[in-house]
């Protein structure tokens, strides 16, 4: 399992090398670079038209609060459909069949929480960024701090990773070396955040969301289509193909074709499995670029709508991915073309939707494919940037340094000089970590949104009783031991230091510290007897009406 699904463990916990021992560069894919191309340029246009819309710090983070709900909703689920979601899914699935609806659904499960808890209250209460919603009724320097530091390592691994998967990406399909992918993803991502902003990111995200749901759609029509679409018909020529394969293999198990479609290859105990959910579960609801979505929208309701089209596209994606999954099992697997001598997929496992492109699409399609799986990186790159500029800008600087003293203008300097530090540190990481094993960065990323910003963001929305000590507690505790307990887990004690066994069991650190981190901010908060307490504990109510109400709370970048 360590050496299959690389791209899909960057995204999915699992402790595998990252895109590690891939093969070399295939010759130049000179289709998938034109329409890449036109992307580009299509793109860069939107943000020259964003630019000149982009004159204050709202129009800088927030569009100006000007998207409507189904845009936002589309927007979101671009930023959410990752390319390793889209390709390490399928592969999971091409792998081990049934077992890969497992990450589909995991990511899934998280958005009627963010739906029915989170995002009305988050559009009421917040500003900018999620720190706002964290710190209304608290202390404003302690919470901030935290809130901005839990953002920035969220987005640093997940930048990395993303970077790092781009450049494996497009050294394999389009023949370019990888320090030329990697910089040209940092300078697009430069481009459309430094002048476009919100706006033209939203844009962006919008239209890789539509390509990449075209795409998929297409590709799980085509496989379809030969059995009547039938899902029964494709499921069971997969479970031929697969013990066909099997016995050509020599292997005695007589159900090694039916194993695809019952689960239990993955997830081999209880806690596990625990710890694994929470992760996804309680990580897609703690991310700060999602979160900071909900403030683009010109009101609460609108930020309900967004969640809903949200979910429902995300949703769809992820089904189709089970057709493509399986499609690739029946359409790929059995053709040498797509095969290298030892009998594996060329260019590695997570390349089975790109075969399967080629496929039902020839070198066309392919190309387009390509295309749109880049595109999905510059999406997902860019939120990623913007995100960690206004944790920068608007919650240290802003907020904390200057203690809102400070105008739009100087704050949106900071933004942008903060997004050219970061597109030069993401650059310089991404080639330093070429062919390192980075599953434990994204890893850390979804274990720290679930272990410090979400149940943060959650006892603070809701508990009457959470203090400005609580929380700040609480939340570094669950940050600091999501980092540690992932440090010291198989992934990296094993699989980057070299040792023996690992000091913590389990992939996932969130079945420890998602508890403590609730546990440590009730305990702390249930202690204080602190004046500043006092403050915190009265100024609930006010919080409750405006976030249940909407009353108080103006347009977006005003309230």
């Amino acid at each position: 399992m360590r050496g299959r699904l690389p791209l899909l463990a960057a995204l999915a916990l699992l402790p595998t090398p990252a895109l590690a021992a891939q093969p070399a560069e295939r010759a130049t894919n000179w289709t998938a670079i034109a329409m890449f191309a036109i992307f580009a340029l299509l793109t860069l246009g939107l943000t020259r038209w964003a630019a000149r819309r982009t004159r204050t710090a709202a129009d800088f983070y927030t569009a100006g609060g000007g998207i409507t709900g189904f845009q936002n909703g589309l927007a979101i689920a671009g930023d959410y459909m990752s390319a390793a979601s889209f390709l390490g899914i399928t592969a999971q699935i091409f792998a081990d069949g049934f077992d890969g609806l497992i990450y589909s659904i995991g990511f899934l499960v998280g958005w009627p929480i963010i739906l029915f808890l989170m995002a009305e209250r988050i559009r009421n209460l917040g500003r900018y960024t999620f720190a706002d919603v964290a710190s209304f009724r608290f202390a404003q320097a302690p919470v901030r701090s935290f809130a901005a530091t839990s953002t920035l390592v969220v987005v640093l691994f997940y930048l990395i990773a993303q970077m790092v998967g781009a450049g494996q990406l497009i050294t394999l399909l389009f023949g370019l070396p990888y320090a030329y992918a990697v910089v040209i993803v940092g300078v697009l991502m430069t481009l459309y955040v430094l002048f476009g902003g919100m706006t033209a990111t939203t844009w962006v995200q919008i239209i890789k969301a539509a390509l990449l749901l075209g795409s998929a759609s297409f590709m799980a029509a085509a496989v379809l289509a030969p059995f009547g679409f039938s899902p029964e018909a494709l499921f069971a020529r997969a479970v031929d193909v697969k013990s066909g394969l099997a016995a050509t293999a020599g292997s005695p198990d007589a159900a090694a074709g039916r194993a695809i479609m019952a689960p239990g290859s993955f997830v081999k105990d209880p806690v596990s499995a625990i710890s694994l959910g929470l992760a996804l579960m309680f990580g897609t609801a703690g991310l700060p670029h999602i979160l900071m979505r909900f403030f683009t929208v010109p009101d609460a309701r609108a930020a309900r709508t967004s969640v809903l089209w949200a979910t429902g596209w995300i949703g769809y994606f992820y089904m189709l991915t089970f057709v493509i999954g399986f499609g690739a099992i029946v359409l790929v697997a059995t053709e040498p073309g797509y095969s290298d001598a030892g009998g594996a997929l060329r260019g590695g496992a997570n390349m089975a939707a790109m075969h399967l492109a080629h496929a039902v699409g020839g070198d066309l399609f392919l190309g387009f494919v390509s295309a749109v799986a880049f595109a999905t990186i510059l999406a997902v790159v860019a939120g990623l940037t913007l995100s960690g500029a206004s944790a920068i800008s608007h919650d240290l600087y802003a907020t904390v340094l200057r203690r809102d003293r400070s105008d739009s203008a100087a704050e949106l300097r900071v933004s942008r000089i903060t997004v050219l530090v970061l597109a030069v540190a993401a650059i310089a990481l991404g080639i330093a970590f070429e062919g390192q094993n980075v599953a434990f960065m994204v890893s850390l990323a979804f274990a720290i949104a679930a272990s410090g910003n979400f149940p943060v963001l959650l006892l603070s929305l809701l508990w009457r009783g959470c203090t400005t000590r609580g929380i700040v507690a609480g939340g570094t505790t669950g940050l600091v031991l999501a980092l540690v307990l992932t440090i010291l887990s198989p992934a990296v004690w094993v699989g980057v230091f070299g040792h023996a066994a690992p000091v913590f069991p389990f992939s996932s650190p969130a079945i420890i510290s998602v508890p403590a981190a609730f546990a440590v901010i009730w305990l702390v908060s249930l202690l204080d007897r602190s004046a500043r307490a006092d403050a915190d504990r009265a100024y609930y109510l006010a919080q409750r009406v405006r976030s249940e109400t909407g009353i108080g709370a103006a347009a977006a970048g005003d309230h």
